[in-house]
């Protein structure tokens, strides 16, 4: 061990950073980021918003980034059809931010945070590096079903064990997908009266039909938390500006633990500019949910097992093993990721053309790297 090494606290000792590859290859579906580039309208209005500001870049952002969380506040009122005002917004350096604001304010050492995995990888290595312990609290069916969901009276029974300061849940979940019924956030936050509970919809603009968010849950829950980004269905990765949705009482504590001024005036400003043409970068949405939905039907035909999404990517099962199927669909310039989960991997939905070139390396796989029926899980 190094000597610098040596001084590392003992609770990350052993651990490894979050990362997925960065590799320059024709088809990368790996990390969930749109396909599309930002239309050129707002690529003009992104110009025009930040030439606005750059004179006066010798002075620090607006601390309360008003502007901003009055555009967010009225995003969500129009998109959710619930009335949103500026207090209950809350913004950062991407979604990863907002929830390291929400667990230094609730969590910390001496206390727990529950998630049910598999899920966001990042909300146990928030939660642990700042102290807090992480319980993994399980998923029914999960590595047997392949449905991946939560049970109602299974969540209420570990809640209640747990006694948590955190429960993160995600919905659409990542990466396998599926989304939650409302009645298990609403019973899950009667059970954890101690805890604030956060329900993460990264994804929530790519869901079905008829798919319920968490945010019309919140009158009158003052512990409950709704994250999102404007990093997938806003095609803002490269932006990083992650929010939330909560009572102005919640949203009011996290400022005891933000950075000053940590939203700096150039992405308060882009934002901004996206923000003013949400329609025209929201059309994006409807054909990555064409492509995922037809990679859902296709790799079903091509006798894999593919997870019914609500998200801009599809968790696919059927392979005999995933790291072996994962750099075999490398060697053929498809990076899509492997999240662990014996037998599964996870494709983001792109364009027409990058779902033909993931069905065609698909189809081009040695049977050896299909699951034989012995080893399917039931």
């Amino acid at each position: 061990m190094s000597e610098v090494g040596a001084l590392l606290r003992e609770d990350l000792r052993g651990r490894t950073a979050y990362g997925a590859p960065q590799l320059q290859v024709p088809v990368a579906l790996n990390t969930n980021e749109s396909s599309y580039a930002v239309p050129q309208s707002v690529v003009d209005a992104i110009v025009a918003e930040v030439s606005a500001v750059a004179p006066s870049l010798n002075r620090y952002p607006d601390r309360e980034f008003t502007m901003l969380r009055e555009q967010l506040a009225g995003y969500l009122t129009r998109t959710t059809g619930v009335e949103f005002d500026i207090d209950q917004v809350w913004a950062g350096n991407g979604s990863n931010e907002v929830l390291s604001h929400l667990v230094q304010t609730f969590g910390g050492p001496g206390r727990t945070a529950l998630g049910f995995t598999p899920s966001y990888s990042m909300h146990p290595i928030i939660a642990q590096g700042a102290g807090m312990a992480w319980v993994d609290g399980l998923r029914r069916g999960a590595l047997e079903s392949g449905a991946f969901d939560i049970d109602l009276d299974e969540a209420v029974r570990q809640a209640h064990e747990h006694d948590p300061s955190l429960v993160f849940l995600c919905s659409p979940n990542n990466p396998t997908g599926t989304a939650l019924p409302l009645e298990i956030v609403t019973a899950v936050y009667d059970a954890a009266p101690n805890a604030v509970v956060v329900v993460d919809e990264a994804y929530a603009e790519f869901a079905r039909p008829g798919t319920p968010s968490a945010v019309t849950l919140l009158q009158g829950r003052e512990r409950l938390v709704v994250t999102r980004t404007m990093s997938k269905a806003f095609a803002f990765a490269g932006v990083r500006l992650g929010y939330l949705a909560a009572a102005g009482d919640l949203t009011e504590l996290l400022r005891l633990v933000r950075l000053p001024y940590h939203l700096s005036s150039v992405t308060q400003a882009v934002a901004r500019a996206a923000l003013s043409h949400a329609d025209t970068m929201l059309e994006m949405v409807e054909a990555i949910k064409t492509e995922r939905d037809r990679m859902v039907e296709q790799t079903r035909s091509l006798g894999f097992m593919p997870v019914a999404s609500d998200a801009n990517f599809v968790l696919i099962g059927g392979f005999a093993d995933a790291q072996q199927t994962w750099q075999a669909l490398l060697d053929q310039g498809v990076l899509v990721r492997d999240v662990g989960i014996p037998h599964h991997l996870r494709i983001t939905a792109g364009t027409p053309a990058e779902t033909d070139e993931v069905l065609a390396a698909l189809a081009d796989l040695a049977p050896g790297h299909r699951q034989q029926a012995s080893e399917e899980t039931p």
